[in-house]
């Protein structure tokens, strides 16, 4: 299973909202474009695109640490899996409470309209499973969306340093 997070590049999304296409198709129960805009409830986006005058930027759940949203839920349907560390709703559980909806710092916990369950990222667990990367990632046609793991993030930080680093000593 891959390991990581989404990392966005504001400077690369263009807001054509093809991530949020692409999540919604990946949680539809047909997994396919053409039957599950027919589907009841209609699948929803895990992701949102939101803009500030001309920077749009793809929002999702970070899986935090110390995750608030875990932290507050008082029936214990949002879990953190201590192996991958992923946030997840187990929806058996959830009363619809909205105390994680509150809770979140990031504001992308949601409560779907269609079936009133809270929805959020998962980065697409199942498609971890195989080996894939998140379906908003895959469907980023301009690439402002990757999936890097903590140890990626480190790298390009200190790469970045040091470039800027030797710029300022020349």
């Amino acid at each position: 299973m891959k390991k990581g997070i989404i990392v966005v590049d504001a400077d690369k999304c263009v807001a054509c909202r093809t991530c949020e296409l692409q999540c919604a198709i990946a949680h539809s129960k047909s997994k396919k474009l053409e039957t599950a805009i027919c589907e009841i409830p209609l699948s929803q986006a895990r992701v949102k695109v939101e803009s500030v005058g001309k920077i749009s930027v793809p929002l999702q759940c970070r899986h935090c640490e110390d995750a608030p949203c875990v932290k507050i839920c008082p029936t214990k349907a949002m879990v953190k899996d201590a192996k991958e560390g992923i946030v997840q709703v187990k929806h058996e559980l959830c009363t619809k409470c909205k105390w994680c909806i509150l809770a979140c710092p990031f504001g992308v916990i949601h409560l779907d309209q269609g079936s009133q369950a809270i929805t959020k990222c998962d980065l697409c667990f199942e498609r971890l499973k195989k080996d894939q990367l998140p379906a908003c990632v895959v469907g980023c046609k301009t690439n402002a969306l990757k999936f890097k793991s903590a140890k990626e993030i480190s790298k390009g930080k200190k790469k970045k340093y040091l470039v800027q680093f030797k710029k300022e000593k020349n």
